[in-house]
């Protein structure tokens, strides 16, 4: 079993604690609006929250380009009906059919609006790591635990999406209408299928999770070698503006590309160390200073269960030859 499955399998008996309290959040209209980044590039922007039936799982951003021969979507949201609403923003600014999704990573707040987009016949792409996910108990049991835990945003009819191409670790550059786009694949890093999309005209980097903003990251069952790895290569684009996968857009891209590799590097140092000295997890957990963080959103939900599956990494990484 790899490190990603056990530690999805983690998440999703969590989420299971939080099911019935769940059920009894009334449902609300959360805000959605189409911000634009530069022209013809537009984003929403998810809460800084754990996905709820009170948000409908709107926690992630979306990206939205439109060109002279149809539109791009990066990212699909976290329910179907959040998807909708985002393909009724989108009417709002050109007639013209979209016509691709890109799937920077399948996270459920990424991936469960993917089927609204391809009812309207736009082609849905992903790289070939993360057939593992779709194929796995993890993607299974989280699903159900969303029908629950989401519902009525997810329910019997929500359905993971394959995609309808799949891509290798060669770049893929896109060019639709006068429009060209690089998708590159840089996982594994937050999971082992990240891609970000790259419009070089514009200067403008969709970067999927590996740049969370103005919150904890979630590290899950992340590679977070790799995952600073990845960053480093984020900077060779030279783009002006980032689009994270979570909070706002990013014009200081060295900064905040470090603000994510900061807090990841500190998990693997203070982890790596109790790890390397058979030091109880919970007796770490306690000694370390988490002062520098402790004020970021969401640290209080996320911070432990990253701590604890970057400990059981450095004890896989100190086994290895």
């Amino acid at each position: 079993m790899s490190l990603r499955i056990a530690c999805g399998l983690l998440w999703v008996a969590l989420m299971g604690v939080g099911v019935a309290q769940a059920q009894r959040v009334e449902p609300a209209t959360v805000p959605l609006q189409l911000v634009q980044v530069a022209p013809t590039i537009y984003f929403v922007q998810g809460e800084s929250a754990m996905g709820s039936a009170a948000n409908q799982n709107f926690i992630s951003n979306a990206g939205v380009i439109v060109t002279d021969d149809g539109v791009v979507v990066i990212d699909a949201l976290g329910s179907p009906p959040l998807a909708q609403r985002l393909i009724d923003e989108i009417a709002k600014i050109t007639p013209l059919p979209i016509r691709w999704v890109i799937v920077t990573h399948y996270h459920a707040d990424h991936v469960y609006g993917l089927q609204a987009f391809r009812a309207l016949g736009a082609k849905i792409v992903a790289h070939s790591a993360a057939r593992e996910y779709l194929q796995s108990d993890t993607a299974r049991l989280r699903m159900e635990a969303s029908r629950l835990e989401l519902f009525p945003w997810i329910d019997e009819s929500t359905q993971l999406q394959d995609p309808d191409q799949w891509l290798e670790d060669q770049p893929w550059h896109l060019k639709i209408g006068s429009t060209e786009l690089v998708i590159k694949h840089v996982g594994p890093a937050h999971t082992p299928e990240d891609l970000v999309v790259y419009m070089p005209a514009a200067g403008v980097l969709f970067a999927g999770d590996l740049v969370f903003r103005g919150r904890v990251p979630f590290v899950g069952q992340a590679n977070s070698r790799r995952w600073i790895d990845a960053l480093d290569k984020l900077l060779a684009f030279d783009a002006r503006i980032v689009v994270p996968g979570h909070g706002a857009i990013s014009t200081d891209v060295s900064t905040d590309l470090r603000q994510t590799r900061d807090y990841l590097a500190y998990l693997r140092q203070t982890m790596g160390e109790a790890a390397a000295n058979m030091e109880p997890f919970e007796e770490a957990y306690a000694r370390v200073d988490w002062s520098r963080f402790a004020k970021m959103p969401l640290f209080a939900v996320a911070n432990r269960m990253n701590a604890y599956n970057t400990y059981l990494l450095m004890e896989q990484e100190g086994k290895k030859p």
